[in-house]
């Protein structure tokens, strides 16, 4: 990853920081998490970062102690990355895990990109089994695990919670409310702290994110901010380590790859739909960004997906 590309990125991180620690999320998770007895976390966007937080509340002993387990653990992640990248696709999802557990993710923008997840589930849809264990056991490799710790294990299986698939679903429908209002009120959840960006540039890629669709002229951003071109181009630059050429291109190369996920989009669809002018231009512009063509990027990412 270049170092211009990290820049990118590093607003979006910041701000999903800043909304993991407003008072707002921190009320609505102890809330949820009380109404509900499901964990719930606030994750990247990145499924290659996914991994257990220090935050025990709620969470599965069960997950706890498969984690502990090399040949789980792989597919555990496995199976996060592949709902995170469902869910970047097709907004709220959820699936099992190998092992049969709910897992759940709920994606929150900023405009047009996905900045984190809501994640939550770790528990059964249906009671557990001695029979349903043994299957597990042998997908994990029962030599791999000493006599202690197929006990521990089996221990942790069978005490985990399980929830009916309809009383499930309505826990997920509160959490995609929240997701949205969380979407939604992002701006205002993550105040500009003294001594870091300066509140004109925050402003200024708040309406490109919610603008990415449209034509995004240095004037018109500019004004957005509240600045002049010279001033807002210098500024801009310091803050964002990109122009405002390469940030727009690469937020919207960022949206047309999540599209590309979509098997009925026509190529030619996404390029408008993310805001190019013309499909030459959208194709140039994702080739020099993600180092492959459009169409290549598809059927390797679709390709994966189904392996």
């Amino acid at each position: 990853m270049s170092a211009n590309y990290s820049a990118h990125k590093e607003f979006e991180i910041t701000l999903l920081q800043r909304i993991a620690s407003s008072e707002r999320f921190k009320i609505y998770q102890d809330a949820f998490r009380t109404a509900t007895g499901l964990p719930l976390r606030l994750v990247s966007a990145d499924p290659d970062n996914w991994c257990l937080d220090d935050q025990a509340i709620n969470r599965s002993p069960f997950c706890e102690a498969l984690n502990l387990c090399n040949s789980a653990c792989g597919a555990c992640l496995e199976t996060n990355r592949r709902l995170m990248q469902e869910a970047e696709v097709n907004g709220p999802t959820t699936c099992h895990c190998f092992a049969g557990l709910c897992a759940t993710a709920v994606p929150i923008k900023m405009g047009a990109s996905v900045i984190g997840f809501l994640k939550t589930g770790q528990v059964f849809s249906q009671t557990p089994t001695e029979e349903q264990f043994t299957v597990l056991l042998g997908a994990i490799g029962r030599k791999t695990l000493s006599q202690n710790a197929r006990s521990a294990l089996k221990t942790a299986y069978m005490q985990t919670r399980f929830v009916e698939p309809q009383r499930y679903q309505s826990m997920v429908t509160l959490l995609e409310s929240f997701g949205e209002q969380l979407s939604e009120h992002a701006d205002s959840l993550t105040i500009i702290e003294e001594g870091s960006e300066p509140a004109a540039i925050a402003k200024a890629r708040k309406y490109i994110h919610e603008n990415l669709d449209q034509p995004l002229p240095l004037g018109q951003v500019a004004r957005q901010a509240g600045l002049s071109e010279s001033h807002f181009c210098r500024l801009f630059k310091d803050s964002a380590g990109l122009t405002l050429t390469d940030y727009v291109n690469r937020c919207r190369i960022d949206w047309a790859k999540r599209e590309l996920l979509k098997p009925e989009a026509r190529i030619s669809e996404i390029a408008f739909l993310v805001g190019y002018q013309s499909l030459s231009q959208f194709n140039r512009s994702f080739v020099r960004i993600v180092g492959t063509s459009p169409t290549l990027y598809r059927r390797d990412r679709l390709e994966r997906a189904a392996s």
